[in-house]
């Protein structure tokens, strides 16, 4: 990749977990009663035919990892568990109370935070109040996060015996430099531990996180680091641009300083040196950031154009409603978001009172839901057309004149009623969306909000 592209389109840009993004979400129009009756409708349309989503938000960890924008608690104090897990079902309790008809659920996500902070004996209790009130559907794909330091085997075993098949370990660097700048200690025996551990159960889907541009990182250490993950061989991996927003309120990334991070061409190189060993080791690159085994669902829903994406993240199924429970989860009913507060002591008082404790959101409009599908597309087909009518938009001249640069940087091709994105064009996704992205160019960001795109 040409060092004046990365340069060109080096810019800061939104991730496109949703659209609109967070920050364009027009809150005067929202209102918990329009999310209530957004959640009705999209439930009834799609409850019996494909079945829901839950994300759910485990925020506690009990040490601070300095490259985390999430939201999350630092604690060592395992008694706040019982508390939180019964605030989640409470607020569960009031979803199912708006539900006309018993919920069946597809998929469940468990997020953080850290999901393993929580003993094997909570996290059944959690999943089992889940259930009764709600079904299992038939072909349910559950998943969660793992700490390799702290996951332990009957955790593992517990999940899997309640209908977890799909788990993923935070690794994201094996360099000591790079682990104490980020406040991560973790030895590779822990993941190799976990790893063999899971596939021991009988889990089908093994998944591994890693971050590529971290402070001090170097080429040595992504080859280092790939090298000992094919050692393992996880079913799927997360391949993720480190997003350095030290400007978000209680984010940690002040482990070090600006002139420690990889920058520009020198982050690419780290990120094309993990692709190549990747796909020389049999992995397929899947939608933007992520790889898979030809044997995953991944890739597999990749392969079959069925690839979905979420506030979850790139999924091998797709639901019409998520419903995000606990503090900060973001729910979708894909005509309207609604967010949880991320205060905790304001969510735990606002289920107290009877009341879901959501405090923004956005309705989308008709612009919206169209452009909505277009990024959808971009990101999970690398391609998107408007031969449907119904995918036509009044602005759609103008954003193709905002590609034409791209399309003579060969990074896009603009055919009869469609666009593609180019095999050069992949590592500029974000860029591309941004084009399609109304609320972005309507009025751009005074202060500090995305990441880099590249």
């Amino acid at each position: 990749m040409s060092k004046s592209l990365i340069q060109k389109y080096n810019v800061p840009g939104p991730r496109y977990t949703s659209y609109p993004t967070v920050p364009y979400w027009n809150e005067i129009l929202f209102s918990i009663e329009a999310w209530k009756i957004s959640f009705q409708k999209s439930f009834l349309e799609s409850n019996s035919q494909n079945g829901i989503s839950l994300y759910i938000h485990l925020p506690f960890c009990e040490s601070l990892c300095t490259f985390c924008g999430c939201n999350k608690r630092i604690t060592k104090n395992h008694s706040v568990e019982e508390k939180y897990i019964m605030a989640v079902l409470k607020e569960w309790s009031i979803y199912c109370g708006l539900s006309s008809e018993r919920p069946i659920i597809k998929e469940i996500h468990l997020g953080g935070g850290t999901p393993t902070f929580f003993s094997s004996e909570n996290l059944e209790n959690l999943i089992n109040g889940i259930f009764r009130l709600a079904d299992k559907a038939e072909n349910h794909e559950f998943s969660f996060e793992g700490h390799p330091n702290n996951t332990t085997y009957e955790q593992l075993k517990k999940l899997y015996n309640l209908g977890f098949r799909r788990v993923s370990f935070g690794v994201q660097d094996y360099a000591e430099k790079v682990q104490k700048a980020i406040h991560r200690i973790q030895p590779f025996h822990n993941v190799a531990k976990v790893t063999f551990w899971a596939k021991e159960i009988g889990y089908t889907s093994i998944g591994h996180d890693i971050i590529f541009g971290l402070p001090f990182q170097t080429i040595e250490n992504i080859v280092d680091t790939i090298e000992k993950t094919n050692s393992l061989k996880p079913d799927r991996l997360a391949f993720y641009s480190y997003a350095h927003t030290p400007w978000i309120k209680g984010n940690g990334q002040r482990g070090f300083n600006e002139a420690d991070l990889p920058k520009d061409i020198e982050k690419r190189k780290l990120y094309e040196t993990g692709k190549n060993l990747l796909s020389q080791n049999g992995y397929h690159e899947i939608g933007m950031d992520h790889f898979a085994l030809a044997s995953d669902s991944l890739y597999k829903a990749g392969h079959k154009r069925e690839l979905h994406r979420n506030f979850m993240g790139y999924s091998s199924s797709k639901t019409q409603l998520m419903i995000g429970l606990g503090v900060s989860a973001i729910s979708d009913s894909w005509y309207s978001f609604a967010q949880n507060t991320k205060r905790l002591e304001e969510y735990y008082q606002l289920l107290e009172c009877d009341k879901l404790p959501v405090v923004k959101g956005h309705i989308l409009d008709n612009e919206d839901l169209i452009i909505r599908k277009h990024i959808l597309n971009l990101t999970c087909q690398f391609e998107t057309s408007w031969n449907d009518k119904a995918f036509y938009f009044d602005e759609l001249p103008s954003v193709l004149s905002d590609l034409k640069e791209m399309v003579n940087d060969n990074l896009v091709t603009i055919e009869e009623n469609r666009i593609k994105i180019t095999d050069a064009g992949r590592p500029f996704v974000r860029n591309i969306c941004m084009a399609f992205d109304l609320h972005l160019k309507r009025k751009s960001p005074e202060t500090n909000l995305f990441s880099m795109t590249v």
